[in-house]
């Protein structure tokens, strides 16, 4: 049964549409892998220049505030100029974080990237993926590969470093797998992200429109049997990660644009300490690094330096001093150096946990977006939501849907 999450309860990140944590860059469409139900087209524009890649920087420039500039695809990787394009992110002001399935990087390429300016990694690594030289058909079984790719990101240093697990039916029941797994490894796994698969045939019974025009909605989204037969809510994660690590708790979210009670990106970040859990920040906490980072810097946080990570304690000490949940984190803390001093010289990591909830849609039709969506991405000259980005390009507008 899924969990039962009361959105008030949290902390509703100040992220909006022009002043947000984290955009999107996508300069390719090209991939040299396939995931099941991939909504990016192979066949399609391909590499951008790395002038038309300036260009939608500029227009973000020009129209959103970010602390992050996620670069994207396709793969990233395959793009001829990334070492020029990380570079160029870097110079204009942003975080330049590579969401990559990792097949091309290596350490020679990753030495490149970080002397060119990038801040992390989020490795997209999942059983929908056919990953050569990993013959995975769990995701516990693919933990393995995220652990190469985390140590390898170790081993260069000072790099952010993270994972996106696109979650189905017939897959939710493995997220305690990679929640444990990341938990013995919260010194080099900063977030782990899962994101709720979505596809045509889990929409509802509705008919699709572009400019009045009923269109066929299968012929932008791919359809597969990976994806199951259920649509998966945000609580549905919640409790699987709970089943591994039963204190749990969310810290903040973002609303939907349709229901303000949706819980479309839900934020979590746990303290470990040996492996262990002490507790996961309080929606104060969260609020306080929010306000402060904004404060000083211009913008809102969406990844944080290794080294930061790492600071688990002080976190709690400072949260404590205003904050009841941030004080048990503390006093829990000083509990396990009591009992054994060696933890007196282990830090503790903070890691954070995301759940994705895309589009769900409304009986009447309406489409339950993410609001302030951290993934805005450009296309001819505009701000769009990427996830839809198929739409723009064969239809040239998002598509309404209307019950049947």
């Amino acid at each position: 049964m899924a969990a039962t999450l009361e959105h008030l309860k949290y902390y509703r990140l100040p992220w909006n549409y022009a002043d947000n944590g984290i955009s999107w860059l996508e300069p390719t469409t090209k991939c040299n892998l396939r995931c099941e139900g991939c909504y990016r087209d192979l066949n399609g524009p391909g590499h951008k220049t790395i002038e038309e890649v300036r260009a939608d920087l500029e227009v973000f420039r020009r129209l959103r505030k970010s602390d992050c500039m996620s670069i994207a695809g396709g793969d990233p990787l395959v793009y001829p100029q990334i070492l020029e394009l990380v570079k160029m992110v870097k110079e204009m002001g942003w975080k330049p974080i590579v969401n990559t399935n990792g097949v091309a990087l290596n350490e020679t390429l990753l030495g490149d990237l970080k002397k060119a300016g990038v801040f992390g990694f989020t490795f997209h690594i999942d059983t929908s993926q056919k990953r050569p030289n990993a013959h995975a058909t769990t995701e516990d079984e693919l933990n393995e590969t995220r652990l190469h790719y985390a140590e390898m990101l170790a081993r260069v240093g000072g790099i952010a470093c993270s994972f996106n697990s696109t979650v189905s039916e017939k897959t939710v029941h493995e997220i305690p797998s990679m929640v444990n797994w990341a938990q013995k490894h919260a010194d080099i796994v900063h977030t782990m992200v899962f994101i709720l698969y979505r596809s045509p045939t889990l929409t509802g019974d509705f008919n699709f429109y572009a400019n009045g025009k009923k269109i066929d909605i299968g012929a932008t989204y791919k359809e597969t049997a990976w994806g199951g037969s259920r649509t998966l809510m945000a609580g549905d994660a919640v409790e699987k990660i709970r089943e591994a690590d039963s204190i749990y708790e969310p810290a903040a979210y973002l609303n939907g644009t349709a229901k303000p009670d949706s819980l479309k990106w839900l934020l979590a970040s746990r303290i470990v300490l040996n492996g262990e859990t002490m507790g996961y920040v309080s929606p104060n906490f969260m609020e306080l690094v929010q306000t402060f980072t904004h404060l000083f810097t211009g913008t809102y946080l969406a990844y944080a330096k290794p080294k930061s990570i790492a600071r688990g304690k002080l976190a709690s000490f400072l949260g404590g001093m205003v904050d009841k949940k941030m004080r048990s984190i503390f006093v829990s803390i000083l509990g396990r150096m009591f009992s054994n001093p060696l933890n007196l010289f282990r830090p503790a990591y903070l890691q954070s946990f995301m759940i994705i909830q895309p589009v769900n849609f409304e009986m009447d039709g309406r489409q339950d977006m993410c609001d302030s969506c951290p993934d805005i991405t450009v296309h001819d000259g505009k701000l769009v939501w990427s996830c839809r980005l198929e739409e723009m390009n064969d239809h040239g507008v998002f598509l309404t849907s209307v019950p049947k």
